[in-house]
């Protein structure tokens, strides 16, 4: 098991948690009592969609809406199947697939079961970036999803495993799906699904639940700043021998502190830092120890970055800071697949007593994209670019991080990158850049401006970020 140590909280979604006393009294119910019960209905698609009711497609923001139609042409050893047109990139009704099926009405008990299962193929070989469960567009509390799974062009069965059955009692989230088209360079697909549904195969076993990607974090904490625990999964052997592994929201997963005055974690994963000194948050799922573990020592408060200077607004155009008003960002990490990316954070910023600010952790590259904003970012008569940058862990020779900023999508697509080497940044402090946009080598025109990336190649791996600008 691998051990980290960093000197930061996680990225965090500060909720403004408080410590809340509960009092309740007792009720005492006639035995005349019966308690609600849900359908235990399995089956989501066979031919046609199940029980799902009349409203239960919801395509995902930006995607395209017309993406699923039941095919009635093509099915698994029957007359229909769930068909997903993927657009191509550049498609102006959505440039990826994307939605989730639920029951309109009251859902389902899953208690009896022990995955969801289905029969897919594709018009070619892809990798869909994610399927699975439990996403209702509410709290979403018992959301599962599979990444990365590769399809072929003849029909295969997936499993993705529940990982706690018992904790299915009311579910309305039968499936989801986004599916992009990153592997196959921008170009459009069609996939299908049939014989969706939830079953009690009786071969998922050997539970390994994790937290924090299995790895024991050690970190510093800040008082009245709560950290999110992320890196949940619980891996499951299958019938047919494979190891599946799915990401877990973390109501799934019990949490226990050694030091509940210090820090304490709730069934959101949200870390509470309530007093000063040291404790480690650790999990299990449904009885299962998880890999894993978090050490916090706290002994202080946040440290902000600078406060930028006022400027005239037609003198600024900001991505993000609160010192001045910001373009819409589509994405503080736009996760990209399959290219590698390892980076975890951003999304949300922290909010931390009002305060916006970005982490990321296992950073190798990440972007901020926001290409959406209408007209797109002239920065043609801006001059630099500002950034705020403090490094939460030990800088090393060789270290550095780079900015790269990219001009429109598609053909005539410009770029530029300007390195900040390590001998620049400080660990534990923050440092501010102003970069001359013309430093930035490649970049031949910035009247579209719509992706900035932070590359380190993991040589820096832990970072906040605060106050990106541009001005003049």
């Amino acid at each position: 098991m691998k051990n980290i140590k960093h000197t930061n909280i996680p990225f965090a979604l500060f909720l403004g948690l408080s410590l809340a006393v509960f009092y309740s009294c007792e009720r005492t119910f006639s035995d005349d009592v019966e308690y609600a019960t849900f359908a235990r209905t399995a089956e989501v698609f066979l031919d046609a969609p199940v029980g799902l009711g009349s409203d239960f497609y919801f395509p995902f923001e930006n995607s395209k809406a017309t993406a699923f139609s039941v095919d009635e042409n093509e099915g698994f050893e029957s007359e229909a199947s769930i068909r997903i047109d993927v657009p191509n990139a550049n498609d102006p009704e959505g440039s990826f697939a994307g939605a989730i099926f639920r029951i309109d009405g009251a859902g389902r008990n899953l208690t009896d079961f022990d995955a969801l299962t289905f029969y897919a193929k594709a018009s070619q070989g892809v990798i869909i970036s994610e399927i699975g469960f439990g996403q209702d567009f509410g709290e979403n509390k018992f959301q599962v999803t599979r990444t990365n799974v590769d399809l072929g062009t003849q029909w295969v069965k997936y499993v993705i495993p529940i990982p706690d059955p018992s904790k299915l009692i009311e579910e309305r989230g039968m499936l989801w799906y986004a599916a992009g088209t990153g592997i196959t360079n921008g170009a459009g697909y069609t996939f299908w699904l049939d014989e969706v549904k939830f079953e009690k195969t009786g071969t998922v076993a050997q539970a390994r639940p994790a937290i924090l990607n299995g790895e024991d974090v050690e970190q510093e904490g800040f008082l009245g700043v709560p950290i999110e625990i992320t890196g949940l999964s619980q891996t499951f052997n299958t019938g047919s021998g494979e190891n599946v592994t799915v990401t877990a929201k973390p109501s799934y997963f019990s949490f226990e502190s050694t030091n509940p005055a210090v820090a304490l974690a709730d069934e959101l994963g949200i870390v509470s830092v309530l007093g000063t000194g040291e404790a480690t948050i650790s999990a299990s799922l449904a009885n299962v120890a998880a890999a894993g573990s978090l050490a916090l020592s706290v002994s202080r408060t946040f440290d902000f970055a600078p406060i930028p200077p006022p400027r005239a607004p037609d003198d600024v155009i900001s991505i993000f800071s609160d010192a001045y008003a910001n373009v819409p960002v589509d994405y503080y990490n736009g996760f990209f697949f399959p290219d590698g990316q390892t980076t975890l954070g951003g999304e949300p910023p922290l909010d931390i007593n009002g305060d916006m600010v970005i982490n990321y952790i296992e950073l190798n590259f990440v972007g901020i994209g926001f290409f959406d904003e209408v007209p797109p970012v002239n920065a043609t008569e801006m001059t630099t670019l500002h950034v705020d940058i403090k490094v939460n862990e030990t800088i090393d020779p060789g270290d550095f991080i780079r900015l790269e900023l990219l001009n429109a999508i598609g053909p005539g697509q410009t770029s530029g990158a300007f390195t900040v080497d390590g001998s620049a940044l400080t660990t534990d402090q923050w440092v501010s850049f102003d970069i001359p946009l013309t430093d930035f080598t490649g970049l031949s025109d910035r009247s579209q401006l719509g992706l900035l990336f932070f590359i380190s190649d993991s040589t820096i791996s832990d970072i906040f970020v605060d106050n990106i600008y541009f001005y003049r």
